[in-house]
């Protein structure tokens, strides 16, 4: 390869890495042409996959800043530069070297670290993007809802209070003015209250002390009217 070529292959190897939101390093040896048009195609829009030269890569590694990648760069290399999500090109990855043992893994470089393959396996365990993302916002709309409904109520609370109070008020208006309410009208007062009548025991005990104290004095009276002997 020319000079002017070599530069130019580096250059866009160089704006590969730049542009990625990381890189996975594989050996695809054994590999035929379907098969890498296959993983191609299940990597979607997540990454691009290519061929490239280890000496033009690691020239271009070191531009990039890229670490890691001297000891990988061993026979028939291919990268994944990730476009999308990174745990889903690493799912992809994962999945395709299980059914094509010839596709190895050897590591990569994601969010300026790099990682070898366990740490990539580790990846493409986690849930996507998308789904870590919506536990997230469902743990945050649970905690917004239940600081709404502590700060809504107190609020609905005085709003019943309120609510209560002016129908109170449609009622007796003086309520408005600080009063108790109009009194009661004297005739809507409720009636003395009468003597409790005795018990019929007591009542007879009664009656009969009466009786005898009438006795004596009529026995008297008719002694002083009758004649003398």
């Amino acid at each position: 390869m020319a000079r002017p070529d070599k530069a130019a292959a580096v250059a866009e190897i160089v704006e590969q890495f730049n542009e990625s939101a990381g890189a996975v390093l594989t050996e695809y040896r054994g590999l035929t042409v379907k098969q890498l048009q296959d993983l191609r195609r299940a990597l979607g829009q997540n990454a691009n996959y290519a061929v490239v030269k280890n000496t033009l890569t690691q020239l271009a590694a070191k531009e990039a800043g890229v670490e890691g990648f001297d000891d990988l760069l061993t026979g028939p290399t291919a990268i994944a530069f990730i476009n999308g999500d990174v745990v889903e090109a690493a799912k992809g990855l994962r999945d395709f070297a299980k059914a094509n043992p010839a596709l190895v893994i050897k590591g990569g470089y994601v969010d300026g670290a790099s990682m070898d393959a366990k740490e990539i396996a580790k990846l493409a365990d986690l849930e996507s993007r998308e789904v870590l993302l919506g536990k997230l916002a469902g743990a945050m709309l649970a905690s917004l809802s239940q600081a709404v409904y502590l700060l809504n109520a107190p609020l609905a609370q005085a709003a019943r209070i309120v609510g209560a109070l002016e129908a109170k008020a449609q009622q007796d208006p003086s309520i408005l003015a600080g009063g108790a309410g109009a009194p009661a009208a004297a005739a809507e007062e409720a009636p003395a209250e009468e003597a409790p009548a005795e018990e019929p025991a007591e009542a007879e005990a009664a009656a009969d002390d009466a009786a005898e104290t009438e006795a004596p004095a009529a026995e008297a009276e008719v002694a002083e009217d009758a004649p003398a002997e």
